[in-house]
């Protein structure tokens, strides 16, 4: 998996071209991340492929910080059709484009960052309240 996290982040600085100002890039970034959630709402409200059914979650009084995992939901119900599918693996891969390339920008590895956040989350476990 690592060396496909390299090479992607390889591909992506020998591509990105045109907005190479780390002002293009965080817009960039930023209409991408509106993008995907645009194509989740079109999932719901044209599509209809998946709904969102959500509602205060009640926590019992016993509930443990590690219960949390389970008592907490997605709210959603259903599963995305092939074509919602298809339009938000490709919008979230534009968003991993500008991702990998501010990373260029910054010079930072994306390999070396995933690295220490599974460090983090492991250390922490439930305890990273994410």
């Amino acid at each position: 998996m690592s060396q496909a996290i390299d090479d992607f982040q390889k591909t992506v600085d020998s591509m990105l071209i045109q907005h190479q100002s780390i002002l293009d890039i965080l817009s960039k970034g930023q209409e991408a991340s509106a993008r995907v959630n645009r194509a989740v709402v079109k999932s719901v409200t044209s599509c209809g492929c998946i709904t969102v059914d959500a509602q205060k979650t009640t926590i019992p009084e016993d509930a443990t910080l590690a219960d949390l995992k389970y008592i907490y939901t997605s709210h959603l119900k259903g599963n995305l059709c092939p074509s919602c599918r298809e339009v938000l693996e490709a919008e979230l891969g534009k968003q991993f484009f500008y991702i990998a390339a501010l990373a260029n920008t910054l010079d930072f590895s994306i390999n070396e960052i995933l690295g220490n956040e599974k460090a983090r989350l492991e250390t922490l476990t439930v305890y990273n309240l994410r």
